[in-house]
Parts: C-alpha cells; structure tokens; sequence
C-alpha cells in the first residue's frame, strides 16, 4: 500500500531508485571505506528536511539508492549535494584516495535516476538481488 506524505501545501509519494559510480569505475567501495560511504550517506540525507533511505547497497565500484525525497527538492539539487559533500569526505578521511583521484573529483559525473512508483516491489528486490550476487562472487 501506497502511503502519502504530507507538506505544508502539497502532498506527495516521490520515491527514485538512483545509481552512481566513482570515476573510471574504479573498484574503491570497499572495507573501511564502504562503511565510511554508507554512514556519511546516511548522515547527509538526514540533514535534509524529510528525506528518508529506503534501500541502500554499495558495491564496490557503484552504489544503488532508493530515496523518497520531497518535492521541495530537485532530484538534481539533491544529487549535487550528497556527491558534493560526499566526495570531500571521502577526501578528508581516505587521504590514499589522492593519489588515484586528483583535483577532489571522485564521483564520476552522471547517474542513473528513474522513478520508482507502482513496481517498487520489483526494484526491492532488484536491489537487495546485487547485495547477494556481491556475497556469492
């Protein structure tokens, strides 16, 4: 069952399924770091009024959101954010990461966003499906 969100003025379910990778597809997600990624997105979409992680999973070279983010942000505004703050975390508690990624660029510049509406189920289960192929291989 759908459950609606409320606003001062509006009410929305606004739910995406986002995907993003660190440049060259580097395989950089792992360990200490994958735990330092995981909790600092945590930490960055709570301070962002409303917006709440629905499913996370980060493989080591890309990571697999689903975010319920409010209309009162842009899902590029929201995105430019948690890569900006994120990369110069990174930075500042991986300093190995200097050499492989100069100039502060860690995240490679696009990603894939996509609604996730009515077949969230499928994307779920999508999602947690990686976190097991990661396990057997």
């Amino acid at each position: 069952m759908i459950k609606y969100k409320r606003l001062s003025h509006s009410v929305w379910y606004c739910k995406y399924h986002i995907v993003f990778c660190p440049k060259y597809r580097y395989k950089v997600l792992i360990g200490k770091t994958e735990v330092f990624v995981r909790n600092q997105i945590y930490k960055l979409c709570g301070q962002k009024d409303e917006v709440e992680i629905e499913e996370i999973n980060i493989q080591p070279n890309h990571v697999h959101l689903i975010l319920s983010v409010p209309p009162k942000y842009s899902i590029s505004e929201m995105m430019g954010y948690l890569k900006g703050k994120l990369a110069m975390k990174i930075f500042d508690n991986s300093k190995f990461l200097t050499k492989r990624y100069w100039g502060k660029h860690f995240w490679s510049r696009g990603y894939c966003v996509s609604t996730v509406g009515l077949d969230e189920t499928q994307i779920r289960k999508y999602v947690k499906w990686q976190q097991e192929e990661k396990q057997k291989g």
